[in-house]
């Protein structure tokens, strides 16, 4: 469960956010504080940071010096930024409003940031997830392309997908009679349940089961299959925990013998643009290749994500 004793600006010390703090004219010189949270859990276990919400409590330089003088920033404006790191040299950034909720879960950290240019943004593990603004474009081509393909959607498995947004888009199509809903980590589906709003009368359908699992497990144990599969998972990172259900051997063994005849698999595929499609993309869209007759790649461009997103269909 997330850590209701945070306030609204308290993150835990491992969580990978870096957040910059920037204090505009009319000082002479512009003071730039770079709070980095990605502090190792090994020095500072169970400690926190504390984004100061009064001018006052923030101090220029060391004590409160700029250029040798004293200022007081008391009054002046200040703006607090979220950062990611896009790869090697490369980063994105944008301006927060608050920072609405954090926790820690046995498997990764969330925050649920309200930000200026695309409202609120679930974070896991230092890494966007979904934007209020345009999380409709991730989901609805995770979900839609497949659905609107199968001639009958009876019955869809989720692998992941615990802030319910991929459920919430299935459960549109009227066909839809069961949706198994499988995620390992319980306390994020809790969080996104509590949190996101916009997902709550999916959670609430009749036709979702929601299973708290490991989704190889879980496809393995049940001997019904399903007519269409959707990977909603994080990246295949080597050593990663999602590393192992996008192997040849995962989708030949586990996901085909859950298909119904005629059954639809369909995955997110991360990145996919000119350059970044070489991190992960083109890797899933040859492996499927591999397992699968008839293999199908798109992409859509995602304003939060900063790059183009892929999904492969097969």
């Amino acid at each position: 469960m997330p850590n209701s004793n945070h306030s609204p600006f308290r993150f835990p010390c491992h969580l990978p956010l870096l957040i910059f703090c920037a204090q505009h004219p009319p000082l002479s010189t512009t003071c730039l504080f770079l709070i980095s949270l990605s502090i190792s859990s090994s020095l500072c276990v169970g400690s926190t940071f504390e984004l100061y919400r009064k001018m006052g409590d923030i101090s220029c330089s060391n004590g409160n010096e700029v250029n040798g003088k004293s200022h007081s920033l008391a009054g002046y404006r200040k703006s607090c930024w979220y950062e990611e790191e896009i790869e090697e040299n490369l980063r994105w950034c944008f301006a927060l409003n608050s920072i609405l909720h954090t926790g820690a879960t046995q498997y990764q950290d969330i925050a649920l940031l309200d930000t200026k240019p695309f409202g609120k943004a679930l974070v896991i593990d230092g890494k966007l997830q979904s934007a209020e603004i345009d999380e409709f474009i991730y989901h609805e081509s995770l979900v839609h392309p497949a659905l609107l393909h199968h001639p009958n959607p009876k019955s869809i498995f989720i692998m992941g997908g615990g802030e319910g947004s991929t459920a919430r888009e299935i459960l549109r199509h009227k066909t839809v009679e069961k949706v198994v809903m499988c995620d390992i980590d319980e306390e994020v589906v809790d969080f996104c349940k509590s949190y996101l709003v916009v997902n709550r009368e999916a959670f609430c359908d009749p036709r979702l089961e929601l299973v708290i699992n490991d989704a190889r497990a879980e496809l393995e144990s049940r001997e019904e299959c399903f007519d269409v599969i959707i990977g909603d998972l994080a990246d295949p990172i080597e050593g990663g925990p999602c590393y192992q259900l996008y192997t040849k051997s995962f989708y030949e063994s586990t996901v085909k013998p859950r298909l119904s005849p005629g059954g639809i698999f369909v995955t997110q595929a991360g990145p996919a643009g000119v350059f970044s499609h070489t991190e992960v993309f083109s890797c899933i869209h040859n492996t499927l290749r591999q397992v699968f007759k008839h293999v199908v790649a798109y992409s859509a461009h995602i304003p939060s994500f900063a790059d183009i997103w892929g999904w492969v269909m097969v």
